[in-house]
């Protein structure tokens, strides 16, 4: 288990994370992106634990991005040496009409590439083009290299659900034991 706390003057964040399915207590006060951790958690195999004040009466950006970055910074924790993990993941999710590809290589080398146009501005209040803000904080602090591209739209609401679970689902087979030995041949995933 890893946890962690962060406080600004933006948001105050309490997180913990461990391996494993059980129940995970989510509570960011944007209840979207409760929803979306919530999947989030599920598929990829992780139980988060997160309380997060932020400053939601500007609007919701700061609590999303910095959450983001609170997680990545745990998952580099979580995933220790990476001395015995696959470190790829592929995963394409679809949601009813919606269908989504996110590719991860878990190679300490932070980069997101990020092709979507969400096809509305909001999601109840949750403004959608925090997806992408929220994910950039994650791959930075968790030194992966990840593509996620939405391949066919509809729903803005299954569109970013579709991105949660794929993420999820590439990041829970790249950190899968891989065959006993570091998965770079130049002995180093940094």
């Amino acid at each position: 288990m890893a946890s962690y706390e962060r406080k600004t003057k933006e948001t105050e964040i309490r997180m913990e994370l461990n391996k494993g399915t059980g129940e995970s207590s989510i509570a960011t006060g944007v209840g979207f992106l409760d929803h979306m951790l919530t999947l989030f958690a599920f598929h990829s195999g992780l139980e988060i634990d997160v309380e997060v004040n932020g400053d939601t009466q500007v609007d919701d950006h700061h609590t999303t991005e910095d959450t983001g970055i609170v997680l990545g910074k745990l998952l580099r924790e979580v995933m220790g040496d990476k001395s015995d993990i696959r470190r790829y993941g592929t995963s394409y999710v679809p949601m009813d009409e919606t269908l989504t590809r996110t590719v991860i290589d878990i190679s300490g080398r932070p980069y997101l590439s990020f092709n979507a146009e969400i096809s509305r501005e909001k999601v109840g209040s949750f403004d959608t083009e925090l997806t992408e803000e929220f994910f950039r904080g994650l791959v930075i602090n968790a030194g992966l290299t990840v593509h996620m591209d939405l391949i066919r739209g509809g729903n803005a609401h299954h569109e970013i659900e579709s991105f949660f679970k794929s993420f999820a689902r590439a990041l829970r087979e790249a950190m899968q034991p891989g065959d006993g030995r570091l998965a770079s041949t130049k002995g180093l995933l940094a």
